[in-house]
């Protein structure tokens, strides 16, 4: 016969989790979201970089549909931003004129210039006025994209735009606008886009086997010699806000 307190320890194991076994559950718990939340944030952070890669696309059609109509009409001001700074039909030389610009010639809609040029972090702010002509004026934040001067003459592999948060050739910077070290996006003249590693930001191996290799798939930088060594920094006239 088993004593009424033998029975009683029995029904109580039979009712619930022991403290031992219920420390052991939330050991494995916190093992598994250990693993879990890095994976979850690589992708979260993988997610938005993605967005913020249509957004610069959608930028590059406006500019791409002006300039492609321009060749086609031999209107000088419907042009690669390069061409139109040497041709001083864009000033100041900045991102929010040429935005403008872009808006001024119907090719980009005053509304959506904020959505184009913000990211996670960067929380550019502006004021809209409809017009004619309408306008964006930038009152505060940072662009999560940057402009390049990018030439007619230029190769199809020239950098059109990329994220705030890459200087040409340059190691990132923790911290920089948006996306610090988790990478940096490009869209190059021809129109394809891609979001490359921090690793990828500097022409140097294993990343980068030859000038060349960088120059292609980075992206090529107007001013450089195509083929040559590239030039770490910004090219000159860089359209960027602040």
């Amino acid at each position: 016969m088993f004593s009424s307190a033998h029975r009683s320890a029995k029904a109580s194991r039979q009712g619930g989790f022991t403290l031992i076994e219920l420390l052991v559950v939330i050991a494995i718990i916190s093992i598994l979201a250990a693993f879990a939340v890095p994976a979850l944030t690589s992708a979260l952070k993988k997610g938005q970089m993605t967005g913020t890669m249509n957004n610069a696309r959608q930028l590059y059609i406006a500019q791409f549909q002006m300039s492609n109509d321009g060749a086609a009409t031999g209107d000088a001001g419907s042009a690669w931003p390069g061409d139109l700074i040497a041709a001083t039909l864009l000033a100041p030389v900045t991102l929010n004129a040429y935005t403008d610009y872009l808006v001024a010639k119907g090719y980009l809609q005053g509304g959506d210039v904020l959505k184009l040029l913000n990211a996670p972090g960067s929380s550019l702010t502006g004021t809209y006025a409809a017009g004619p002509p309408a306008t964006m004026t930038f009152t505060g934040g940072s662009a999560a994209l940057k402009v390049y001067p990018v030439l007619d003459a230029d190769p199809v592999s020239a950098i059109f735009c990329v994220t705030n948060n890459y200087v040409y050739d340059t190691a990132i910077v923790t911290g920089a606008v948006p996306y610090g070290t988790n990478g940096f996006i490009v869209v190059h003249k021809g129109g394809d886009a891609a979001i490359f590693k921090e690793g990828q930001a500097v022409d140097a191996p294993p990343q980068w086997p030859d000038d060349i290799t960088f120059q292609t798939t980075v992206g090529f930088k107007t001013g450089d010699t195509y083929g040559g060594v590239p030039t770490a920094g910004e090219p000159a006239n860089v359209l960027t806000y602040p």
